[in-house]
C-alpha cells in the first residue's frame, strides 16, 4: 500500500501570503492552519490510523510529534482529520511560537498495535513568522503596513545630508527565486548555529534572536556573513557599494560562493540586505536613514573633534556621518519590561562589538526616546547616534585646548523612511527623540546620564563677530562659490584672521584630500556684514572627490582682542544628474517590452567605460549594458532595453550608470504589469 500526499501548495501558499515566493513548494506561516490531502493506493481498515512526525534542523535534528486534535488537545502541533472523496483531508495547526525553518513531514499509516504499515516522508515545507497572526510576536495589525513592510519588494532609501536629502530606489526582492533558501542558509552559517546547532534551532522561534543573528550575519566581520565593508577606493576586486541597485545579486553571489563574503557594502547596502532577509522570513521591517549620525566610540554621548592650528584633524576616534542607515523591525519584547514592544533598531553595519559580535540591536525605539539605556541591546550606542553633542576644539602648539563650538542640535536630524502609503518620505524623528531644546528632551538627557549644559548656538560667536557659511547645492562637474558671511554686532570696526579650506570627504567623514586653502586678514565695520568667497573648481576637487560626491568646507575666525576663536563647518553635497528611464505603452506578463534609458554627460570632460546596470523584480534579472567609446562633454546618449515581464503588479525598473569619472547616477521607472495581454 502506498501513502500519497498532496501538499496543496497553491491553495496553502495563497492563504498564507507566500505565493509570491513559490507556488510549487509548500511555504506556510506559523499560527495559521494549512491542509494537505492524503490518498491510499488501496482501501484502509477502520482500525488503522494516521501518525504525523515533523523533522527540523540541518545539523542537529529535532523531531516533533503532531498530535491528533481532540477536545483536550491544547498547544503544540496538532492535526484534524476529515474524510474526503478518495482520501483524507488533514488540517495542521502550528503554534504561533513555532520554530521557523525547513521541516520534513512524515505521514504514516499505523496499525492499532503501533506498527507502521506505510510511510510517506517526502513532504518538505518551510515555516515562516506570521505578522498576520495575533498570537505571533511579530503581529502587525494594519494590512496597509503589512503590504509595505512584508510584501513590498521595492523601496526607497534616503541619502545625502539633512538639508539636501536625496533618494535612491532599491529592489529588495525578498520573493525572488531562491532568496528564501538563502535566508535560511544565512541562519545556518551563523556562529551560534555552528557552535551549538541544537540550541540555535530551538531559539529560532524568537524574532529577537533571529533578527540579532541577521544583524551579525549581513556583515562578514568575525563570521561567514554576507558583505565586506569598504569606505574608500579601490573597489577593483569587487563591486563599488554605490553600484548595487538591489539585494538579490548580493545574496545570490554569497550563496553561490559558498558563504564567501561579497565585496563591497556600506551602511545603506547592509541595511537594505537585512531588510530583504527579515521581510522574507516574515518579520515586518523598514529601512531608516539618520542624518548627521554620530559614532560615539567612548560612550560619553558627545563627539569631540580636535584640530591643530592648520585645521588638520588630530585623532580619528569619534565621527559624524552625513547619514547612516539601519533597519527597524516590528516585534513584541517579552524579554523586556512593558512599554518596549513595537519598532526595534537593528544595525548590520559593523561598527562596535556587541557581546563579542559585530551586530547591533534589536533595541526598542521607545527606549531610545525615553533614555532607558539599560535595556537590551546596545541602547547607549544608538542613543548617541541620534542625540550626541558635537564639540570642536583647537589644540595650540603649546598643547593648550580651546573650545571652538558646542552643537547640541545637529546630530539626529530628519530621521527618514519610506511612507507605507506612497513613495514620499516619512519623517520619524519624533519617534526617536523629543523636540530639540524642549524640557522633556533635557529630562531624557539627564536620565541617560548625559551632562546637560546651557544651549549653545553653534552659529553665534561669544564675541562681536558672528560667522556663517551660506548653504549651496552645486552640480557635480561645475565650479562654484562658497560664501562665508561675517557679521559685526559690535559698535566698532572688528579685525580678524580668517582661514578657509575645502576638502573632499566620504559620507562618514573619511578625509580624501584638501584641495583649496586661503588665509587672509579681514576688517568688518560696526553693525555691517562682510562676505568672503571661496572659489571651488572642478579641476581641483575632481582629483580627490569620493564616490559620495561630498565637499567639506571649514572656516576659522580668530578676532583681535577676543580669546575665543570661532569655527564653522559645512558639508556640501554635489548634486548628480538623473537618468531618464522611459517605458512606453502597457506591460503584460510574457509579452516583450522595450524601454529606453537616456543620459547627458554634465562634466567638462569625456566619460570612458560607461556601463548601465539594470534590474527589476519580476521584470528583468540584473543586466549590464556597456557603452562603446567615449561620451563627450554635454553629449546625450540613449540605449534601448528589451525585457519580458514575468510577474503582475506594480514593478520598478532600476538603472545605475557608472564610468571612469562619474559614478552612482540613478534612474527608475514604474511599470504596471497586467495578466498576459496588452491594452492599447
Amino acid at each position: 500500500m502506498a501513502v500519497i500526499v498532496d501538499p496543496r501548495c497553491r491553495e496553502n501558499n495563497s492563504a498564507h501570503n507566500t505565493k509570491e515566493i513559490d507556488r510549487e513548494r509548500l511555504i506556510v506561516r506559523r499560527g495559521q492552519p494549512f491542509s494537505i490531502f492524503v490518498q491510499f493506493s488501496e482501501s484502509v481498515r477502520r482500525d488503522h490510523h494516521l501518525a504525523l512526525l515533523l523533522h527540523l534542523g540541518k545539523r542537529a535534528e529535532k523531531v516533533i510529534k503532531v498530535e491528533k486534535e481532540s477536545s483536550g488537545t491544547k498547544g503544540g502541533w496538532r492535526f484534524r482529520q476529515e474524510a474526503a472523496h478518495n482520501g483524507v483531508l488533514l488540517t495542521l495547526h502550528s503554534p504561533a511560537d513555532s520554530i521557523v525553518g525547513r521541516y520534513r513531514l512524515d505521514v504514516s499509516l499505523v496499525t492499532p498495535d503501533g506498527r507502521v504499515l506505510e510511510k510517506n516522508d517526502k513532504i518538505d515545507f518551510h515555516l515562516l513568522f506570521n505578522p498576520w497572526c495575533k498570537d505571533d510576536a511579530v503581529y502587525l495589525t494594519e494590512e496597509k503596513l503589512l503590504q509595505e513592510y512584508i510584501m513590498n519588494e521595492n523601496g526607497i532609501i534616503y541619502m545625502g545630508s539633512w538639508d539636501s536629502i536625496r533618494s535612491i530606489a532599491w529592489h529588495y526582492g525578498q520573493f525572488e527565486d531562491n532568496v528564501m533558501d538563502i535566508c535560511f542558509e544565512i541562519l545556518d552559517n551563523s556562529n551560534d548555529a555552528l557552535r551549538n546547532p541544537e540550541k540555535d534551532v530551538e531559539h529560532r522561534r524568537d524574532p529577537v534572536y533571529v533578527s540579532r543573528i541577521i544583524s551579525a550575519m549581513v556583515n562578514s566581520n568575525g563570521d561567514r556573513g554576507v558583505l565586506v565593508g569598504r569606505w574608500h577606493e579601490p573597489y577593483s576586486d569587487g563591486v563599488p557599494p554605490s553600484r548595487w541597485n538591489g539585494s538579490v545579486p548580493i545574496l545570490q553571489k554569497w550563496s553561490q560562493g559558498r558563504a564567501r563574503p561579497v565585496k563591497y557594502g556600506q551602511c545603506w547596502v547592509y541595511a537594505a540586505v537585512a531588510c530583504t532577509v527579515l521581510r522574507c522570513l516574515g518579520i515586518p521591517t523598514r529601512t531608516i536613514t539618520n542624518f548627521s549620525s554620530a559614532h560615539d566610540t567612548d560612550g560619553n554621548l558627545s563627539l569631540d573633534f580636535l584640530f591643530n592650528e592648520r585645521l588638520e584633524s588630530l585623532g580619528k576616534a569619534d565621527s559624524s556621518w552625513n547619514f547612516h542607515c539601519w533597519v527597524e523591525s516590528w516585534m513584541k519584547r517579552d524579554d523586556l519590561p512593558q512599554g518596549n514592544d513595537g519598532w526595534q533598531v537593528l544595525d548590520p553595519t559593523p561598527q562596535e562589538l556587541s557581546d563579542g559580535e559585530y551586530c547591533c540591536g534589536p533595541c526598542p525605539v521607545t527606549a531610545i526616546k525615553e533614555g532607558n539605556l539599560g535595556v537590551k541591546f546596545d541602547a547607549p550606542f544608538i542613543f548617541a547616534e541620534v542625540n550626541a553633542d558635537i564639540i570642536q576644539w583647537i589644540v595650540r602648539k603649546n598643547g593648550q585646548r580651546q573650545k571652538l563650538s558646542v552643537d547640541q542640535d545637529t546630530v539626529g536630524r530628519n530621521i527618514s523612511t519610506k511612507s507605507p502609503f506612497s513613495d514620499r518620505r516619512e519623517d520619524v524623528t519624533l519617534q526617536y527623540k523629543y523636540p530639540e531644546g524642549s524640557k522633556k528632551e533635557r529630562e531624557v538627557y539627564e536620565k541617560a546620564g548625559r551632562r546637560v549644559t546651557e544651549p549653545v548656538d553653534e552659529r553665534a560667536n561669544p564675541g562681536k563677530l558672528q560667522m556663517t557659511i551660506k548653504p549651496t547645492k552645486p552640480l557635480f562637474g561645475t565650479d562654484f562659490d562658497v560664501v562665508i558671511e561675517l557679521k559685526n554686532t559690535g559698535g566698532a570696526e572688528a579685525h580678524a584672521r580668517l582661514t578657509m579650506l575645502a576638502s573632499a570627504v566620504t559620507y562618514n567623514c573619511i578625509h580624501r584630500g584638501e584641495f583649496e586653502r586661503q588665509a587672509k586678514s579681514v576688517s568688518v565695520p560696526a553693525h555691517k556684514v562682510h562676505k568672503e568667497v571661496l572659489r571651488v573648481r572642478y579641476d581641483s576637487y575632481s582629483k580627490c572627490v569620493s564616490d559620495h560626491h561630498l565637499i567639506k568646507v571649514m572656516a576659522l575666525l580668530e578676532a583681535q582682542g577676543e580669546n575665543e576663536p570661532n569655527m564653522v563647518v559645512a558639508k556640501i553635497p554635489l548634486i548628480l544628474p538623473e537618468l531618464l528611464v522611459e517605458i512606453p505603452g502597457n506591460a503584460a506578463v510574457n509579452v516583450p517590452l522595450t524601454g529606453s534609458i537616456s543620459f547627458t554627460n554634465p562634466l567638462p570632460v569625456p566619460l570612458k567605460g560607461g556601463v548601465f546596470t539594470v534590474e527589476g523584480s519580476g521584470l528583468v534579472s540584473p543586466t549590464e549594458v556597456r557603452m562603446n567609446g567615449e561620451i563627450g562633454p554635454g553629449q546625450k546618449v540613449c540605449v534601448k532595453l528589451t525585457f519580458t515581464p514575468a510577474r503582475t503588479g506594480v514593478r520598478k525598473l532600476l538603472v545605475d550608470f557608472d564610468s571612469d569619472k562619474l559614478k552612482d547616477v540613478k534612474g527608475v521607472a514604474t511599470v504596471f504589469v497586467e495578466k498576459g495581454f496588452r491594452v492599447y
